[in-house]
């Protein structure tokens, strides 16, 4: 039975080394004026050692360019990918065909990763970027398990699906919560290199409270709870899903590390003893609830949710 891959966020090349020995087998990196909701920002320099460090530990590294493009962006993709070929990475992420068209120029035995973030949710659209040069589709995160199952079936290239952590509800290129102190009066600078912690939307009706952050990229809201499947992982691993990956953004590096610890420990016992897996599972599942940050509760997402057509 095959192994899937276990691709983690680190925040700082630091957070690589510790990673590997948690059992990542695979990391995703960037800076945010190419790439969407990453965990930690890595300039070039960060990303010329990240390869080192990933490298050095058997880790692969693939950077994210899947942000959305204006044309006054779309020069420096070129320049970009060149560098990221340059300096050994190995693959990119991409959502723009813009991004696609400057790999060709310039990178074109690059692995590719297509990401829209949203769009994956057929496997014939997988299978159209398949044809265009990808190797690798991300699905969107409100699939269910038997439309993931679906789609692997027949699916022509490597499938990843996120099985932990917060995901992204609604995204404006505009900066909305500068906009609105603005509005008020009072003047917010909004910190562009490093993700804010604090700041969330109350729904009072749902008792919720969403994460939200604003950066290059306009403001995102979060999810008010984390997804975890670390019990749920034998119908996914059955099908030969290529990739699970656990987005760490807004979390610690020390609870990105413990979770991949965690998953690196229940990918191995499904694959090889499953009942040593289904022993321990619930066990994982609930150390994990222990290392949860205030406000932060679990669930399953969308892996169990009817699907409407």
């Amino acid at each position: 039975m095959k192994k899937p891959e276990l691709l983690v966020t680190p925040t700082k090349v630091e957070d690589i080394e510790a990673l590997a020995k948690a059992g990542a087998d695979a990391i995703i990196i960037g800076e945010q004026q190419f790439g969407l909701r990453l965990a930690g920002e890595f300039l070039r320099e960060d990303v010329k050692r990240a390869v080192e460090v990933a490298h050095a530990n058997k880790v692969k590294v693939y950077v994210a360019m899947n942000a959305l493009f204006h044309n006054e962006k779309v020069e420096a993709l070129t320049e970009y990918a060149a560098f990221v070929k340059e300096v050994g990475a190995d693959a990119i992420v991409f959502g723009d065909p813009a991004v696609l068209m400057a790999a060709r120029e310039v990178a074109s035995d690059m692995k590719l990763h297509w990401n829209t973030e949203t769009t994956a949710t057929n496997w014939f659209t997988c299978n159209y970027w398949g044809r265009k040069g990808a190797k690798r589709a991300v699905l969107a995160r409100e699939l269910s398990f038997d439309a993931i199952l679906e789609i692997k079936e027949h699916a022509e290239v490597e499938i990843e699906v996120q099985v932990h952590g917060m995901t992204c509800m609604f995204q404006s290129k505009r900066s909305l919560i500068g906009n609105y102190f603005e509005y008020q009066g009072r003047e917010m600078e909004i910190e562009k290199k490093k993700l804010e912690k604090n700041m969330f939307l109350y729904d009072k009706e749902r008792n919720n409270k969403y994460p939200v952050f604003e950066d290059v990229n306009g403001t995102h809201i979060m999810s008010p709870n984390d997804i975890c499947i670390i019990d749920e992982l034998e119908e996914l691993i059955d099908a030969g899903v290529d990739s699970f990956k656990i987005d760490g953004v807004l979390k610690s590096p020390a609870y990105i590390i413990d979770v991949t610890k965690k998953y690196r420990q229940a990918i191995d016992l499904c694959v090889e003893d499953r009942d040593a897996y289904y022993d321990v599972k619930d066990r994982l599942y609930k150390e994990i609830e222990e290392l949860q940050p205030v406000n932060r509760p679990l669930d399953t997402g969308f892996f169990y949710k009817e699907t409407v057509y």
